[in-house]
């Protein structure tokens, strides 16, 4: 075929983003594997192209046939990929000789970071008690030790990969208001029939985002999300380099889903620490594109002190937060403030503004405050008190003079490129030191002059936040003053290690969204997110697998909507009201992974083969007959932990089949009610 004719294919492969790489070359080996698995985005790109539809496919009456292996000899014959210079324009991170974002696997489940709470614990520590035999006391002694959450690593290849990423059903779905749990008929939808209820999904959230895109592709305006960290702090060992890739999969699986929800201003905000920040950096980098990157916000989250001062090397006391924009990143953001200090060039004050600036009296601020607190000069003010103390109440005396009084306390300074207007103005005032020139500027108002210098009053450095006026500066990429004391209380749960304080969400929900944008947030933990936007009035959606028991997300989101007095809530004036949806994702052989989990022994294990050919799918890869006849009566077997008896058993269920798809959600196996089942349609709008 001709030169023209590649260059035609190249044009229409690269309307895929998957095919592409950094340097935007195609990916050869990724077009190759695509052919050769008949990936369905793929096939529906080239038959919908009339150059790729008569050269690749063939015409049975009305069905169009691919030609799997002209079009790949096409690919090699040509040097589609451009092989060359494929892999020496691409850096980024690898496995097993494949570039990470080559790799089709899918990661299901993951240990969850720093031990956080258990499925019905009441603390966050996740504490077992235990009694363990004393040689010494002759006796057994009461012991605790860290629980830990069990969350096998679950993977699924691309080709044992069918059904798993298809809309999946609901359940137990219901309204919370002001007036308590509320049967629902339907969803609540805007005159564009866009849902605007605010959501809380259970379920495994890779399944979960995938469902959310049938209604929310490019509707969501802000992702923040506090993933887990891979410490090592849980089950999962980080010096594993396979259980290493597999968070980076892990990551990327639903990085993917993100970036197809996000609006197209949308961003994403994504907190880490210093363990993974590099390859999550890299990772990130190939999903939402290196260039839209803004600069990481490095975030104070502890001080120096306590245990942390007896270990050697730097204390660690900061995370930080990788931020991306979908669109045009120099508007993605709007402007920050935070609060500053008084400055103390601003250190002169007009007595009489209200007159003629020809007769502006003016007096250094420092005799004004002193004067006001009695004293002649800062001598009597310092024989009274000690020097130091003397100094730290006139300093806090004069700053809050300045902002009652902002419009009169002014510094001076030397302008930058002043228009010829001003400068005939500013030689005019050089030569009358002790008066006060007025010059007009090109806004109709009046530029102030003293002894050449322009005068800037202090209220142009005065902002309210949260309600309070005060000295401001723009917020940068350094956050060391948000409080993360009395954090384990906020929002009436006791999560500690896996919240984030409101006002660290709330900064970032302003920075990136208005009033009823849609926030989102799929390691919702407990609800720090969604309590917040809650209060803010943004939409948001919210998703967890895990119960947190006293300390889930529900019970803290109707905490909010009777009237929440914690963490934000003063700041905004929060009062109560709105409401939020719960639905869980109805599950299949989930519910087959929760009885594993639930059991105590292997005797009860092994009572559950009966139930798994009854109910639920099996892995058809798996010999299930020789597994429960011999192998669970070996020696070797027996000796195993009960946590890796139950991996080993949960190995053997369909992965594809942990929640009930819409298309079988009718069949009478999963017995979902006719409440569900028609919510659901409503859902999808079906």
């Amino acid at each position: 075929m001709t030169d023209n004719y590649k260059s035609v294919l190249e044009n229409i492969l690269k309307k895929d983003k998957r095919l592409v790489d950094d340097s935007g070359e195609l990916n050869g080996n990724l077009i190759h594997e695509y052919a050769s698995s008949l990936d369905e985005g793929l096939i529906d790109l080239l038959l919908n192209e009339e150059a790729t539809r008569e050269k690749f496919f063939l015409k049975v009456k009305d069905v169009y046939v691919f030609k799997q292996n002209d079009f790949k000899f096409f690919l090699d014959e040509n040097k589609i990929d451009n092989s060359y210079t494929q892999y020496a324009n691409r850096i980024g991170l690898s496995t097993g000789g494949k570039f990470l974002k080559d790799i089709d696997d899918v990661v299901l489940d993951f240990p969850y970071k720093d031990c956080v709470l258990e499925g019905g614990q009441s603390t966050e520590e996740g504490t077992d008690t235990y009694f363990e035999y004393d040689e010494n006391e002759q006796d057994y002694i009461e012991k605790e030790a860290k629980r830990k959450e069990i969350f096998f690593n679950q993977i699924l290849a691309k080709d044992e990969i069918d059904r798993l990423t298809e809309p999946k059903a609901f359940t137990n779905i219901k309204r919370y208001t002001e007036k308590g749990e509320e049967k629902i008929t339907s969803f609540n939808r805007d005159a564009k029939g866009q849902i605007t209820d605010n959501l809380i999904i259970k379920g495994n959230n890779l399944l979960a985002l995938h469902a959310l895109k049938e209604q929310f592709q490019g509707k969501i305006k802000l992702i923040y999300i506090d993933p887990p960290y891979n410490t090592g702090g849980d089950s999962f060992a980080y010096n594993d380099n396979f259980n290493h890739s597999a968070w980076l999969v892990f990551m990327r699986n639903r990085l993917e889903q993100a970036y197809e929800l996000l609006a197209p201003d949308g961003v994403i905000f994504i907190q880490i620490d210093y363990l993974e920040h590099a390859y999550l950096k890299v990772l990130a980098d190939t999903v939402f594109g290196k260039n839209q990157a803004l600069p990481p916000v490095s975030i104070k989250t502890a001080t120096p002190a306590g245990f942390k001062v007896i270990n050697p090397g730097l204390v660690n006391v900061t995370e930080s937060i990788l931020i991306y924009a979908k669109g045009n990143k120099k508007q993605a953001l709007k402007k920050g403030y935070v609060k500053a200090e008084y400055q103390s060039d601003y250190n002169k004050v007009i007595i009489n503004k209200n007159e003629s600036c020809s007769k502006w009296n003016i007096k250094p601020i420092s005799e004004i405050v002193l004067e006001k607190m009695g004293f002649k000069n800062k001598k009597e003010l310092d024989k009274k008190y000690d020097r130091k103390i003397a100094t730290q109440l006139l300093n806090s005396a004069i700053a809050e003079y300045s902002i009652e009084n902002s419009e009169c306390v002014f510094a001076t300074y030397g302008p930058h490129k002043p228009s010829k207007r001003l400068r005939e103005g500013i030689e005019i005032s050089k030569n009358s030191p002790e008066s006060i020139i007025e010059v007009e500027n090109d806004n109709g108002g009046f530029h102030y002059l003293l002894n050449g210098r322009l005068l800037a009053f202090y209220s142009s450095k005065l902002q309210e936040l949260d309600g309070e006026k005060m000295p401001t500066q723009r917020l940068t990429d350094f956050w060391n003053d948000l409080s993360w004391d009395s954090l384990s209380n906020e929002g009436g749960v006791t999560l500690k290690n896996g919240k984030k304080p409101e006002s660290l969400v709330k900064r970032i929900i302003e920075l990136a969204t208005n009033e009823s944008d849609i926030v989102m947030d799929y390691h919702l933990g407990s609800g720090t997110t969604a309590a917040v936007a809650h209060k803010l009035k943004r939409q948001y959606i919210g998703i967890e697998q895990l119960d947190y028991g006293d300390n889930d997300s529900t019970i803290r989101l109707k905490n909010v909507i009777n009237g929440d007095k914690s963490g934000i809530s003063n700041i905004v004036n929060w009062n109560g009201g709105g409401s939020f949806v719960y639905c869980e994702l109805a599950k299949n052989n989930q519910k087959a992974i929760d009885k594993i989990m639930s059991c105590n022994s292997l005797e009860e294990l092994i009572a559950l083969f009966d139930e798994f050919y009854e109910k639920y799918f099996l892995n058809y890869n798996v010999k299930v007959r020789d597994f429960k006849e011999k192998i669970v009566k070996e020696k070797e077997f027996q000796k195993l932990t009960l946590d890796r008896q139950k991996e080993i058993f949960a190995r053997m269920l369909d992965l594809n089949q942990l929640y009930v798809n819409v298309s079988d959600m009718e069949d009478s196996r999963f017995k979902l009610s006719d409440e569900d089942i028609s919510l659901t349609k409503n859902f999808y709008q079906l």
